[in-house]
């Protein structure tokens, strides 16, 4: 693929991260608006009582969007507003939350190598970004060693992309079968709460895309340096 081809598929990938992130804001800003009688908070702790999981705490934690499931504390981090909240966007988000709790308890595969991904990711990331930068000016001197390094320190993060999908994918199947089962939601709830989730899961897809044609953008100066030398 040439230089052409990755920048017209970087600014399409920007065009669709765009598109999906502001049509989730709408829907879940709609569907927030379509009351429960349970919080995000009862959902939670709820699902995992009927799924057996006695060990993992519900937690409220500040901010938007820092809603996720801890597996080193075994713990159910939910945003002030999806714990606190009654509606169908809250709920979603919750059992969202829980399914990956009942990955952790049921020693799912991919969750499992996502986990034992994140110790090499986070190191990663902290150095990536001036390793690649240093090894790109390097790299135009003729040396293209130092971003050899940095190429395959973001794979690592690329490849955790993909990784994740099939974790959020399973966590969300999980959620949305625990609540159509268990009668919390009519069926015109369910399929909004499908939706929501469904928006959500998108922008996973399209971060790893986006990541996949950072990677193959510096590959492609990483083996052009090399083909002049």
């Amino acid at each position: 693929m040439g230089m052409n081809g990755i920048y017209l598929i970087s600014i399409i990938i920007m065009a669709v991260s765009w598109l999906v992130s502001s049509t989730l804001k709408r829907r879940f800003k709609e569907y927030s608006q379509i009351p429960l009688n349970l919080t995000g908070k009862e959902i939670a702790e709820r699902m995992l009582h009927e799924n057996g999981i006695t060990d993992v705490q519900v937690i409220s934690v500040p901010g938007q969007l820092t809603d996720h499931y801890n597996p080193a504390d075994k713990t159910v981090n939910l945003s002030d507003w999806v714990y606190a909240q009654a509606n169908v966007a809250a709920a979603a988000v919750a059992a969202h939350e829980c399914g990956h709790a009942v990955q952790h308890a049921r020693a799912y595969t991919w969750l499992g190598l996502r986990s034992k991904l994140v110790p090499a990711v986070n190191f990663s990331a902290k150095f990536v970004q001036w390793i690649i930068l240093a090894g790109l000016m390097l790299a135009y001197k003729g040396n293209t060693t130092l971003l050899l390094v940095g190429v395959v320190l973001f794979s690592l993060t690329t490849i955790f992309a993909f990784v994740t999908l099939p974790v959020e994918f399973d966590a969300s199947a999980r959620a949305l079968k625990w609540l159509d089962t268990s009668g919390i939601m009519q069926s015109q709830q369910h399929e909004k709460a499908k939706n929501a989730l469904k928006w959500a899961a998108s922008t996973y897809v399209v971060a790893a895309l986006g990541s996949l044609v950072t990677l193959l953008y510096y590959i492609s100066i990483l083996t052009g340096s090399r083909s002049r030398d």
